[in-house]
């Protein structure tokens, strides 16, 4: 039985290790039988990359530094070059300084709130503008955000104005890019144990609020992020665009939790 991205061609930024929900999503996407195209931002990421990519049964291991035009630009090119048809992009880049997620949102530097904005915003856009004319007869481009891009989260801070900045990258997108059947959506997923999650003060902290409140009563499971990406990739989510999908168990909608919200 054929998977739902047979004969699929996709390209995955972002990928940092194991645990990351890039990884996460190249795993389902090869599952359902996509053709994987994987990248690393400098040579301090090439062999970890390298060696994921060979995981995973990636058919070119490429670089891209999203911050980088000429970057883009080559990937663009050498992807052209090889004839490659691309059905999906996965975007899942994101950064701010470190220090700017552990103090006073009102502290943040005008070059640490440039930085979170250039990596986890505008690089949608500059992969979009890069790859979408790839896209022959249409496909799927997605990107990760979080809770916070909407609501206060504790210590997240400039990385959630840039969410939304993200979010709205994501509408703006969806209707440049519908006339050519190209279909641009966020996932918005829950807290995760993730390397760039770690980054972020008393982070425990927030999955342990999240179990006891959501309505599932539980954090979000990596491969439910990946098989909403699935979902979005393949025929089956041709008619959605410009969205914000939540895989968080449900904590989007909550106000105040019960007092016995442990269940």
């Amino acid at each position: 039985m054929p998977g739902l991205l047979e004969a699929k061609t996709a390209v995955v930024l972002g990928i940092a290790n194991r645990w990351s929900l890039a990884y996460a999503i190249s795993e389902a996407f090869r599952r359902e039988g996509a053709r994987l195209i994987v990248t690393y931002a400098g040579d301090r990421q090439k062999l970890t990359v390298e060696e994921l990519g060979t995981e995973l049964g990636a058919e070119r291991v490429l670089a891209c530094d999203v911050t980088k035009d000429e970057e883009l630009a080559a990937l663009a090119a050498t992807l052209k070059e090889a004839g490659v048809t691309v059905n999906t992009v996965v975007h899942s880049v994101a950064f701010a300084n470190r220090e700017d997620l552990s103090r006073a949102f009102v502290e943040t530097s005008r070059a640490g709130y440039a930085l979170a904005q250039d990596v986890s915003a505008y690089s949608l856009i500059a992969v979009s503008r890069a790859l979408s004319p790839l896209m022959n007869g249409g496909g799927s481009i997605m990107t990760l955000s979080y809770l916070g891009s909407t609501r206060v989260v504790h210590n997240y801070n400039v990385m959630g104005v840039a969410k939304a900045a993200l979010e709205a990258s994501v509408r703006y997108l969806a209707n440049d890019l519908g006339p050519s059947n190209i279909r641009v959506n966020a996932i918005s997923a829950g807290p995760v144990k993730t390397a760039s999650a770690r980054g972020i003060r008393d982070f425990s902290r927030v999955l342990d609020a999240v179990a006891r409140s959501a309505p599932l009563r539980r954090n979000t499971d990596p491969a439910e992020v990946a098989d909403t990406a699935v979902f979005l990739a393949s025929d089956l989510g041709r008619g959605v665009t410009g969205n914000v999908l939540y895989v968080d168990a449900g904590f989007q909608i909550m106000g105040i939790p019960a007092p016995d919200a442990a269940g």
